[in-house]
C-alpha cells in the first residue's frame, strides 16, 4: 500500500481548506501510517508529518512506520500542547476532524495547541480518500472473506446437532482465528428460531432446533481490512411460508447485486433489493439500508440506503444484504461483499446460499 501517496492525496484535498490537519481519529491515522496504536495523532502540514504517540509505542511506531516507508517525525509525550504550537507556527488555519474531536479537545486545540491558528472543522474528508480501496486492500478484504467462507463451511453442518447460538459463534470466532484471521471483523451474530427476527441479537444459550431458521452474520479480519456475510438456514425441510420468506429474500438480495455497478446511485442500489420485498407485502419488516461500505471499518460512510446520494466507483467495497424479520415465524438475511469492477461488481465472500440444513 502505497502510504506516501495517500499522504500527498490529502495535502491536494486540504488546498482552499487548510493550511495543515492534525488527525486523531486512530483508523484514519492508521491508514495514512500503518501505525496501529491505541493512542496518537498525526499533524499533517505542508511540509511535515508528525506523529505524536506516547512511551508505549516509540518502538511500535518507529518500525511499522519504517516497514511502510512512511517518513515522518515521531515525537513521544503524553503533553503535546508544546510541540504541536511550535509545529504548527506560521499557519493560519489547521483543520480537525469535527466527527471524531470531543468537546474538551477542541477546547485544548484552540487555547493550548493552535491559538495562533484558525480552528477549520471539516467532517469525512479522510473517511472520502479511503472509500476507493486499492489492490492491496481489496486483496486483504478478500483475504478475509475466504477466511469466514472457510469457517462457515466447518461449522455450518454441525448446526443439526443442537448446538447453542452461543456455541455456534464461538466455534466460528474460534476457526476464523485458527486460518489466520486476527479475529473476527465484528461480535458473530448467530440467531436461531425467533431470535431470528431480530436484526442484531446477541447470541445466547437457546439450542438450534429442528425447524428453526438460523441467521448468521460474520465475518473476518486480516491486517485490520474487514469482510462481512450473513447467511441464513433452515433446518430440516423449511415450510411453505419460510420457503417463501428465503426465497423472497434471496431475490431481493440478487435485485441488489445486480444494480451495484460504477455510476449507480446508491439509493438505486436500495430501491432495487427493496422493491423485491415490498412486491411481496413485506415493506415495513424491511427495516435497515440494503447495504454498506467496508475496509478498515465494518461500517465505513458509504451507505446502500434510500436517504444516499452518493454514487458507486470500481473500487469501492460494499455489502448487499436484504433481510425480512417477521416476529413469531423468525426472520431471513442474505449478504455479500462485494468489490465495485469497471464492469460491475465481484462477490468477495463465496459461501453457499443453499439454507437448508438436514
Amino acid at each position: 500500500m502505497d502510504r506516501l501517496r495517500r499522504v500527498e492525496v490529502l495535502r491536494g484535498a486540504l488546498d482552499g481548506v487548510a493550511d495543515a490537519m492534525l488527525l486523531t481519529k486512530l483508523v484514519n491515522v492508521r491508514w495514512l501510517t500503518g501505525f496501529t496504536g491505541s493512542a496518537g495523532m498525526l499533524l499533517v502540514g505542508p511540509r511535515r508529518l508528525l506523529l505524536v504517540t506516547d512511551g508505549r509505542y516509540r518502538e511500535q511506531a518507529e518500525e511499522q512506520l519504517g516497514d511502510v516507508g512512511v517518513d515522518a517525525e515521531i515525537e513521544i509525550t503524553s503533553s503535546p500542547a508544546e510541540l504541536l504550537r511550535s509545529a504548527s507556527s506560521g499557519w493560519g488555519t489547521v483543520a480537525l476532524e469535527a466527527d471524531d474531536v470531543t468537546w474538551s479537545m477542541e477546547r485544548q486545540a484552540a487555547t493550548e495547541w493552535f491559538p495562533a491558528a484558525e480552528l477549520v472543522p471539516t467532517s469525512g474528508l479522510v473517511e472520502e480518500l479511503r472509500a476507493v480501496k486499492d489492490g492491496a486492500e481489496l486483496d486483504r478484504i478478500a483475504a478475509a472473506a475466504a477466511i469466514a467462507d472457510d469457517a462457515l463451511a466447518g461449522v455450518a453442518s454441525q448446526l443439526g446437532n443442537r448446538p447453542s447460538e452461543a456455541e455456534v459463534a464461538t466455534e466460528l470466532e474460534a476457526a476464523m482465528r485458527r486460518a489466520g484471521a486476527e479475529g473476527p471483523a465484528f461480535e458473530t451474530i448467530v440467531a436461531a428460531g425467533p431470535h431470528s427476527a431480530q436484526p442484531h441479537h446477541h447470541p445466547g444459550s437457546r439450542r438450534i432446533e429442528r425447524g428453526d431458521l438460523v441467521v448468521i452474520d460474520m465475518g473476518a479480519m486480516v491486517d485490520g481490512y474487514r469482510s462481512d456475510m450473513t447467511r441464513t438456514f433452515c433446518i430440516g425441510e423449511p415450510s411453505a411460508e419460510q420457503r417463501r420468506l428465503l426465497d423472497v429474500v434471496e431475490a431481493a438480495h440478487d435485485a441488489g447485486v445486480a444494480a451495484a455497478r460504477p455510476g449507480a446511485r446508491t439509493a438505486d442500489v436500495d430501491a432495487a433489493a427493496r422493491s423485491v420485498v415490498r412486491a411481496a407485502g413485506w415493506a415495513e419488516h424491511f427495516v435497515h439500508p440494503t447495504g454498506h461500505g467496508l475496509g478498515l471499518e465494518i461500517h465505513e460512510p458509504l451507505r446502500l440506503s434510500a436517504t444516499s446520494d452518493a454514487t458507486l466507483a470500481a473500487g469501492h467495497a460494499v455489502t448487499v444484504e436484504p433481510g425480512v424479520y417477521l416476529p413469531g415465524l423468525g426472520g431471513a438475511r442474505l449478504e455479500d461483499t462485494l468489490e465495485i469492477t469497471p464492469g460491475g461488481n465481484r462477490a468477495l465472500t463465496r459461501s453457499s446460499t443453499v439454507p437448508i440444513v438436514g
